[in-house]
């Protein structure tokens, strides 16, 4: 999972990713009032719920049968304790190995949504990393770490990516280089994606955004500009739920021509979005119904409230089995 830039304009490559998002666009709106005592005791129950969970990390990079539904499984128990449900529509999931998955970037929450539905290795900011334990971490997951600021290691980064595919194991990466509030979004930039045209592997665009229960936009989630991941966690435990919609796109062939992957996988994920490159939205959606539809990008959805108790459909459903 990248992060926001939070080093000053002058520092770094005239190449580096930059969003227009900021500390003001994020907020909690939409969100009825509550009570302190009961956001006290909501955001007190879901860190301890948290906490519950934190020592199974290490269970997921054991090399088990059955390894992926356990990495499914606990992504989508994270979710429900941090109050988010999730929608999945759109294309079936391809039973296929070494695949290149990508989507818009907006929070450090993005990691678990994708990895309730279709977990990997995740191309990670290094900077993310390098304490004792988040490093213990890293290896654990796989990480594949990037340092944005240096486009000469840039192509390691790709050839190992490449290597994933190439063994078959499946990774995500966020093209747009950094975050964006959830009503903006940047472009895609081409260097990962060739990684899938050198080993000649698929990409799975995924089209995910965050909404309120009532259907719109909501930025509560987001982590972005000078935002600190505290301050954006505990904004999104105050909130009474939060819906992830996850859309999955089609499936898209590597080619020969990253710009052109990438402009294929971008329009893919942005077709028929009411935002635009850069700008910011407010658009409201209908109400939600019980089977996820109302939300932009979750029309049809196949699966409603995976991270509220509801049944998870079997695997096979979506040819991840």
């Amino acid at each position: 999972m990248t992060s926001p830039v939070r080093a000053p304009a002058a520092l770094g490559h005239s190449w580096l990713p930059r969003a227009s998002c900021d500390i003001n666009c994020v907020g909690m709106d939409a969100t009825p009032s509550s009570r302190p005592v009961l956001v006290a005791l909501r955001v007190a129950l879901r860190v301890a719920l948290v906490l519950l969970l934190a020592p199974g990390v290490p269970l997921l990079g054991v090399p088990l049968p059955g390894r992926t539904h356990a990495q499914r499984a606990y992504c989508r128990l994270v979710l429900r304790c941090l109050g988010v449900r999730i929608t999945v529509s759109g294309s079936p999931i391809r039973n296929l190995r070494g695949v290149l998955v990508v989507s818009g970037h907006m929070s450090w929450l993005d990691a678990f949504a994708i990895g309730a539905v279709l977990p990997g290795s995740f191309v990670a900011r290094a900077d993310m990393f390098t304490g004792r334990a988040t490093g213990i971490v890293a290896r654990i997951l796989k990480i594949i770490p990037i340092e944005r600021s240096s486009l000469r290691r840039l192509p390691v980064v790709v050839e190992t990516v490449a290597r994933r595919l190439l063994a078959g194991h499946t990774v995500v990466a966020f093209p747009e280089g950094t975050t964006w509030c959830g009503r903006a979004y940047g472009s895609f930039y081409p260097a990962m994606f060739q990684a899938a045209i050198d080993a000649g592997r698929p990409v799975q665009p995924l089209r995910l955004s965050y909404h309120h229960v009532d259907g719109s936009v909501s930025t509560a989630p987001a982590y972005v500009g000078d935002d600190t991941l505290l301050r954006s966690v505990y904004r999104l435990l105050r909130v009474r739920r939060t819906v992830a919609c996850l859309r999955v796109e089609s499936l898209q062939l590597p080619g020969t021509d990253r710009r052109d992957l990438a402009r294929r996988c971008q329009s893919a994920i942005q077709a028929g979005e009411p935002r635009r490159i850069g700008q910011h939205s407010r658009l409201i959606a209908p109400a939600l119904s019980r089977s996820g539809i109302g939300y932009p990008g979750c029309e049809g959805a196949r699966v409603a409230e995976v991270a509220d108790g509801a049944a998870f459909p079997p695997a096979r459903e979506f040819g991840v089995a």
